[in-house]
């Protein structure tokens, strides 16, 4: 797949995830969701951020992707504040309806903006060659969220590899789910 195709397959994972969060039928299948969720999420955000993005920057070169990039900082503010609660907690709920909404935001911003601009200025192959990038990064992305981290290169190609080490240690300790 190229890196586009990978994307928008993600968004499609993360939008069934909020329809499987809907349709639970207990607190803890809910929390069971949200972790998965926030994991889903954070891993993606991390790879626009460290590989995406840039890629985009450059071909489209006119400060275009910022407001992309953006977007991510509220997402990942929900996705802590979700990360924190417990199984049960009454304001995971609207949480997770104002996460779906910013969400569903940035899907549409990337989807019908960014992504078919850069399909138009960049070839194929390089697409594909970025979508491998993104594929294989997926092992190493931090698995939480970090709105407070870099959002942009070379500060943020430093610090996601140790931020990933440690994310995915605390998700062992605590039985977090693996995706």
């Amino acid at each position: 797949m190229d890196a586009t195709e990978l994307l928008r397959h993600d968004h499609r994972v993360v939008e069934q995830l909020f329809r499987d969060y809907r349709a639970a039928k207990s607190d803890a299948q809910r929390r069971g969701v949200v972790e998965i969720l926030v994991r889903e999420l954070s891993k993606h955000a991390a790879l626009e951020e460290v590989l995406f993005y840039p890629f985009a920057a450059q071909v489209l070169a006119d400060g275009h992707v910022d407001q992309h990039l953006a977007g991510h900082r509220p997402i990942k503010e929900l996705l802590l504040e979700l990360d924190r609660c417990q199984a049960g907690d009454p304001a995971q709920d609207e949480l997770m309806e104002r996460l779906a909404s910013a969400v569903e935001r940035h899907v549409r911003d990337d989807e019908d903006d960014l992504m078919p601009l850069l399909c138009s200025q960049t070839d194929e192959q390089a697409l594909r060659e970025l979508g491998q990038e993104i594929d294989q990064g997926k092992q190493r992305a931090p698995t939480r969220p970090h709105p407070h981290a870099p959002d942009k290169p070379p500060v943020l190609a430093l610090a996601a590899p140790v931020v990933a080490i440690y994310d995915r240690l605390r998700d062992r300790m605590q039985g977090r789910p693996r995706t």
